[in-house]
């Protein structure tokens, strides 16, 4: 799947984060969780509470030259529930390890709203970046998957997930894609692995819904 390919299909995609983050996200970019806790050089035993299980809670985490950001919350997510959906042997601490190297995008307005509007986020303040998918796709096509399903989520029926949930952009063709899976999967995130420290260049929009 070409860049072109991706952004035909959804020429937005739509990322959410604490309401105030936009200085900071300017200043570092997108970091997943994992670059995030390394450039902030967060020590062994904190980092293992931030990443080894769920976040029922937003992690704040501070450095003396890079200042101050939030880790976010996964409260859909229960290793519990993880243990009934996970497929290749994987245990939760795995699909954990996966999600926490990894920044998120909803493929579309409907997911995005889907969070926005969800019974946990009632009442929360939420910065909203609408992205050009083409013009970040072309800068980080080797590092871009794409996933058919909310890979954090595991609410009522969990779809199964593994190592072959997320897909490389440039892997096959999306007719190929939808084919291999054995039904007609659409887009549901867009993933990019590690970080995207010139977000800003890809931003067409910043809003707090």
């Amino acid at each position: 799947m070409t860049p072109e390919a991706l952004a035909a299909l959804h020429p937005n995609i739509y990322h959410v984060t604490e309401a105030d983050a936009w200085p900071m996200l300017e200043k570092h970019g997108l970091l997943s969780t994992s670059v995030a806790l390394d450039l902030f050089e967060v020590d062994e035993e904190t980092r293992q509470k931030i990443t080894g299980g769920c976040r029922p809670e937003p992690v704040p985490i501070e450095h003396p030259k890079h200042g101050r950001i939030v880790i976010n919350d996964n409260k859909p997510m229960s290793e519990k529930a993880f243990l009934k959906c996970l497929d290749d042997e994987l245990q939760p601490n795995d699909w954990l390890a996966i999600l926490n190297n990894r920044v998120f995008f909803w493929s579309s307005e409907d997911g995005l709203n889907r969070l926005l509007n969800a019974r946990m986020n009632q009442g929360r303040k939420r910065l909203v970046l609408v992205i050009d998918t083409l013009k970040l796709a072309e800068a980080y096509a080797d590092t871009i998957e794409i996933c058919p399903i909310n890979s954090g989520s595991i609410i009522r029926k969990p779809a199964r997930r593994g190592l072959q949930t997320f897909t490389p952009l440039g892997a096959m063709p999306y007719e190929n894609w939808q084919k291999k899976r054995g039904r007609k999967d659409n887009i549901l995130e867009v993933t990019v692995l590690k970080s995207i420290p010139d977000i800003k260049d890809y931003v067409t929009e910043v809003f707090v819904a």
